[in-house]
């Protein structure tokens, strides 16, 4: 059992969507907060509320910039104490059809949906291991980092890493009393499309008209798939009840449980007999 309330958690891509759904949640449960995030904005915004219910540092942070998080952590360590919940979740969806995917699109987004994670337990593990005290890891995930699905291999790639990464983790790091969780959700009511777009880097082989026109209808379908998914808060209430049971996966819903059913299945088939 992981107890909150009067620990500090620093949660990644905190402003918005999942990562604020968290903090409302581990605030509203005792923790101090440190949010960090690309949206000085939303920081704004998110500092206006949660420190009406906790102490609450807040900064912008690039997660790809390990001196800049080194620097970060630092800092929100002497504001309101040591880390020893860490929440990795920082991310951006999707990229492109793989045969347009570039150079910099991979490391756009391997940079943010898994060097974050890695300079996250980097930058904080150590600390937590020293103290001695315990605390808790949580990296978000998805369920496509358990059941792969088709156009979707450079998201795809980061997230089966975060999910074999925190499995080691968890196995590493048990007798520590350092808990580990894997938040693998399914579609849920974010910006994370539009905050996506906003940024990638632009796919540079040239596209049709036709091939543009279906890029945004694929675009908007996946924004209204999205609109009707589990808000942000009850995801928020999910990671805190499995930080305190100390819970491997999180899962959001059952859409991915039929892919991932398969997948093991097959893995379990093409195993030699004996």
């Amino acid at each position: 059992m992981t107890i909150i309330a009067n620990r500090t958690a620093f949660i990644t891509g905190g402003a918005n969507g999942i990562g604020l759904g968290i903090a409302r949640s581990l605030a509203r449960a005792g923790a101090k907060l440190a949010l960090v995030d690309l949206d000085a904005e939303a920081l704004g915004r998110a500092q206006a509320e949660l420190e009406q219910v906790t102490e609450t540092f807040t900064a912008p942070l690039d997660v790809r910039d390990r001196d800049a998080y080194a620097r970060i952590a630092d800092a929100a360590e002497a504001a309101v104490g040591p880390v020893s919940i860490l929440v990795n979740n920082a991310g951006v969806a999707g990229g492109a059809p793989t045969e347009k995917l570039t150079y910099e699109l991979w490391d756009w987004g391997m940079g943010i949906n898994l060097d974050g994670v890695i300079n996250g337990v980097q930058t904080f593990l150590p600390r937590i291991a020293a103290r001695g005290a315990g605390g808790h890891i949580v990296s978000t995930s998805s369920g496509a980092g358990l059941a792969a699905g088709p156009g979707n291999s450079l998201y795809c790639t980061a997230k089966f890493a975060v999910v074999g990464m925190s499995e080691a983790l968890h196995i590493e790091l048990e007798a520590k009393e350092i808990g580990v969780t894997v938040l693998c959700p399914g579609p849920v009511a974010t910006g994370i499309i539009e905050r996506t777009r906003a940024g990638q880097p632009k796919v540079t082989r040239a596209m049709s008209a036709e091939q543009r026109d279906k890029a945004f209808a694929r675009n908007q379908v996946m924004k209204d798939y999205l609109a009707n998914g589990t808000p942000p808060d009850a995801v928020g209430d999910m990671v805190r009840d499995a930080i305190v049971r100390n819970q491997l996966y999180v899962h959001t819903d059952r859409l991915a449980l039929d892919r991932i059913k398969e997948r093991g299945e097959a893995i379990l088939a093409s195993m030699p007999a004996a």
